[in-house]
């Protein structure tokens, strides 16, 4: 049998050599490197652009089709769409993005033993190795999630999920990561594998289904929910992990429709159940989640955001890494734009997005319909990165997806705006956003002192509910039973609200 020859691949900037024999995707090969294909490698969006300097790769349909014959003829590629047939020099965007961890302190009941709390997002993965009987984090490790090769977000990894064994090749897939992620922990340590006493996984409820092995079909389709939402617990042997069958593996119930443990764990984390006042919490992402209450009743709700928050489908997006616009703002009736890394403007992040849009409805670039000032296609942010009209319409639907359900659930605890008197953002989003041009465009109706970004909530949630995992009164257990989840599709008022929401405010007026 004739063996298949090996050829050589430098990735620029990072000067990365890789071998890789002839016919290797270069989908699964630049995966591992932090490049994203947010159609899930079906050659339907322009987000996994690389641009080929040496060496030869085939152009097929669906590259002529979102690619421009220029951008073909300058060595640009779709990544999802070639394979290795030659030595290849490949200039690909830096993906250095920050995930975040957390650190913060909480009580807790001392116990034998160590744990390990994983949040286990669509797009990025965080775990910790925790010392139970001090609460103190041993050893931290992140990741891109594995999965993300076959979707991006999370309907594209449904249609994958539900299509011929994409759900098994995702489970599988999913549970091997973790696994993996875990013994790292414990060899970062330095500490006896025997030693793990439980894992407490945290995840939307997609990623809840597919880590759990329930079956995704219902959740591809209207109503979109399911009712195995309750909390799963596994021995190591039941899903192959390599680690003493000592270890007790849950992962925590979700609260309903696509609003996942993660934001059960977020509640925990920011104690919107103990709060006397009314107060909410935001996750937002490809899948925007939200809640508002005080201790004695919780309203939840998940709407599908889009991943512009996210910088895809943003025809020159990107995550926040080396390259990309993070942040915007107007100085002597100029835009200003912040890069990251000190670098040349290689594409847009989902802060940059907002602060971009922002300023351009004071400048006036941008009108308050959302339209470009002037009929303009596209307006030059930082060269050779441009905004472009869909890429406007896509924040806008966005946007205007959140503050729908916020509204809808302040309507439903008979609240308005002018009576939440905090809301935590969660996530690298909420991390990361200017609060003023969160306002500005209409995504957060309220002032900046009521606004506080919470950082990883679903870790922390993650680590506390370690340490109540037998149900006492407080713990999560019975915080679930006083939170409803509200079906936004199934609310006769959503789409009139949604459409009021797809326009710009006039001014920066919010409710004080």
């Amino acid at each position: 049998m004739t063996e298949k020859k090996n050829y050589r691949i430098v990735l620029q900037p990072t000067h990365a050599e890789l071998t890789a024999p002839a016919g290797t995707s270069l989908r699964d090969l630049l995966f591992e490197q932090g490049v994203e294909f947010p159609c899930g490698g079906q050659g339907r969006c322009r987000g996994c652009r690389v641009r080929v300097h040496e060496g030869t790769t085939e152009i097929n349909a669906a590259q002529r089709e979102r690619l421009s014959a220029q951008e073909l003829a300058n060595g640009w590629r779709l990544a999802c769409q070639c394979s290795v047939v030659d030595n290849l020099v490949i200039e690909l965007r830096q993906w250095d993005a920050a995930i975040l961890a957390d650190d913060t302190a909480f009580s807790f009941v001392p116990r034998e033993g160590l744990g390990a709390a994983v949040d286990l997002g669509t797009t990025t993965l965080v775990a910790q190795l925790v010392n139970l009987a001090t609460g103190k984090v041993m050893a931290v490790r992140t990741a891109l999630n594995a999965q993300a090769r076959y979707g991006a977000d999370i309907m594209s990894r449904l249609q994958f999920a539900t299509s011929g064994g994409g759900q098994a090749t995702l489970n599988h897939l999913i549970r091997q990561q973790i696994a993996g992620l875990i013994r790292q922990l414990i060899l970062l340590a330095k500490v006896p594998g025997s030693d793990l006493r439980d894992v407490v996984l945290v995840g939307n409820t997609v990623m809840h289904h597919l880590f759990c092995g329930i079956d995704v079909e219902p959740l591809s389709h209207y109503p979109f929910e399911s009712k195995e939402l309750d909390l799963q617990t596994f021995r190591a042997r039941d899903l192959e992990w390599d680690l003493s069958d000592r270890s007790v593996i849950r992962f925590l119930p979700c609260l309903g429709g696509f609003v996942g443990s993660d934001i059960l764990a977020g509640i925990l984390a920011t104690k919107l159940g103990e709060s006397r006042e009314l107060t909410g919490l935001m996750d937002l992402g490809t899948n925007g989640e939200i809640v508002v209450g005080n201790r004695e009743r919780l309203f939840c709700a998940s709407t599908a955001a889009g991943p512009a928050f996210e910088g895809a489908r943003i025809s020159m997006g990107m995550r926040a890494a080396t390259g990309a616009i993070s942040q915007a703002e107007v100085k002597n009736e100029r835009l200003v734009c912040h890069v990251l890394g000190n670098a040349a403007p290689q594409g847009l992040c989902g802060s940059g997005l907002v602060d971009v849009v922002a300023a351009g409805l004071e400048m006036g670039a941008i009108q308050e319909s959302g339209r470009l000032a002037n009929g303009a296609k596209e307006w030059m942010l930082a060269p050779p990165v441009v905004l472009t009209q869909n890429d406007i319409r896509e924040l806008q639907l966005a946007k205007a997806a959140i503050a729908a359900g916020a509204r809808i659930l302040l309507e439903r605890s008979g609240t308005s705006f002018a009576d939440l008197k905090e809301l935590y953002l969660a996530g690298a989003f909420g991390n990361y956003i200017r609060h003023a041009s969160a306002q500005r465009i209409g995504l957060i109706n309220l002032p900046s002192e009521r606004i506080a970004p919470a950082g990883n909530t679903a870790l922390l949630g993650a680590k506390l509910a370690m340490f109540s995992l037998d149900g006492e009164d407080g713990s999560y257990t019975q915080l679930r039973h006083r939170i409803e989840h509200v079906a936004l599709k199934a609310d006769t008022n959503f789409q009139d609200i949604f459409v009021e929401e797809l326009t710009f405010p006039s001014s920066n007026h919010v409710h004080s």
